[in-house]
């Protein structure tokens, strides 16, 4: 059997074949509704190489082992992959590069497979294969379209290197594949010893240890590590781990690089729109004060804790994050199950407001904050379009087909979750990201069905 998808690129064919040549261009490529794992690849895409990964078949939680072995490459114009070991009979994939007459790029997939049990395979289960393949490569088209038309607008900018803590998490691991395709380099900061051949740095933040140089240089920091704010309840343990996780390892990151002979050229701090707290229908911005709730607290002294670069001369952005909707983690991740059973439904009144961002804006976002000098202090990380949480369980539903009848009453959170699920569950924030709208960014997914339709496939 042969499926093809075609599309075409605003970029010039060698800008757009080597992006597919760089590190983390196949994770980019994944789509997060079913995310692969790489277990290990050879550099490029050159004839000989092999990549080994993990892929979830069907609808069991069931992984299988695919190793891939690039067997035709020629610079600018193609490079094929086929199946060594893996789920399907025959698979043979050719990317093909060519250039129209206005000069955009004609980008096709090619793929030559037959299922197990051939011909009996492709007459019972043909159908569904090429439908996933459909969702799958028009995701993978419109990622590499929009990442290419961003990068490319900073032709410019000279390769970054950028050093990341949190660069396991989701935000982290959905941000380092595009830094990478973009030509760009990420040193990341780990709590065990560097693997060799890696670009990793060690650090212990409790013992106050960071393993770097005043002599080291690096264009940007980005700041993401903490503990999780929304597993389990607030135990006054729990609340120590919240607020030391922030503010030693972002003071211990502020001090070290100002002190660099050549300190990066901004620093990128995580924070949250738990800043302005429950405010019910009120419209936060960055000029509006802190709130006065426990997840407050916490936002205010995470980000006081920056003091030591700013008063450096650092450009210092503190992210003010709101719900980041990816099937891969958070609170979508832990949504789905229950939504696919039919099983979903609003949480409280669902009156509450929900400022949401997708994972692709919120790489924007960042990527916006980092090239635009404008940008400095606190930056709200939403979408234009917050929405209640009835919004979003009648919008979620409609996505996947399913009915979102039920309530969880509030009386039930407060007794399962306590403060943790009164601040971050039932709580009301508003909030619009006026500065980077005011920057200029154009938010790929401005409303909410949209960025679900994208991120689950759909």
């Amino acid at each position: 059997m042969i499926f093809k998808k075609v599309c075409r690129i605003k970029a010039p064919v060698e800008e757009v074949f080597e992006w597919h040549e760089r590190s983390g261009a196949l994770e980019r490529l994944s789509p997060p509704w079913d995310p692969l794992e790489v277990i290990s690849k050879g550099p490029g895409i050159d004839e000989g190489t092999r990549v080994e990964m993990y892929i979830k078949a069907g609808p069991l939680p069931v992984k299988i082992k695919w190793i891939a072995e690039h067997t035709l490459y020629e610079k600018n114009r193609m490079f094929q992959d086929r199946q060594v070991k893996g789920p399907f009979k025959r698979w043979i994939h050719t990317h093909t590069f060519t250039t129209d007459d206005g000069g955009e790029t004609v980008l096709e997939d090619r793929i030559d497979y037959a299922l197990p049990l051939h011909p009996l395979g492709n007459l019972f289960g043909g159908r569904s294969i090429k439908k996933k393949l459909e969702r799958i490569f028009r995701y993978r088209h419109a990622t590499t379209a929009r990442d290419l038309v961003d990068h490319l607008s900073r032709q410019d900018q000279k390769p970054l290197h950028i050093l990341m803590s949190g660069a396991g998490g989701v935000v982290g691991s959905s941000l380092i594949p595009f830094f990478t395709t973009g030509g760009h380099r990420v040193t990341r900061l780990v709590r065990r010893k560097p693997l060799k051949n890696e670009n990793e740095r060690f650090w212990d933040p409790q013992k106050g240890i960071l393993d770097i140089e005043d002599t080291d240089s690096f264009d940007v920091v980005i700041h993401l590590s903490g503990e999780n704010i929304g597993q389990g309840r607030w135990s006054p343990e729990k609340k120590r781990k919240i607020i030391e996780s922030r503010n030693k390892t972002t003071a211990l990151i502020a001090r070290h690089i100002s002190r660099m002979a050549k300190p990066p050229e901004v620093f990128l701090s995580a924070s949250a729109i738990g800043f302005y707290g429950d405010r019910g229908d009120e419209v936060m911005t960055e000029e509006n004060e802190c709130g006065t709730d426990f997840i407050s607290g916490v936002c205010s002294q995470w980000e006081n804790a920056a003091i030591p670069a700013l008063e450096k001369g650092i450009r210092v952005v503190f992210l003010r994050i709101g719900v980041v909707l990816s099937p891969v983690g958070g609170a979508l991740q832990r949504l789905l199950p229950s939504f696919k059973m039919g099983l979903g439904g609003k949480v409280g009144s669902g009156g509450q407001y929900m400022s949401w961002i997708s994972m692709d804006d919120l790489i924007g976002t960042v990527y916006h904050a980092i090239n635009d000098e404008s940008l400095s202090g606190p930056v709200n990380i939403v979408a234009p379009a917050p929405v209640s949480n009835l919004e979003l369980t009648r919008t979620l539903g409609k996505v996947i087909s399913r009915p979102a009848l039920f309530t969880i009453p509030a009386w039930l959170i407060k007794l399962l979750f306590g403060e943790m699920g009164q601040e971050i569950l039932l709580a009301s924030t508003r909030v619009k990201p006026e500065k980077i709208l005011a920057a200029g960014y154009r938010f790929r997914h401005p409303d909410l069905e949209g960025a679900l339709l994208h991120l689950l496939g759909k």
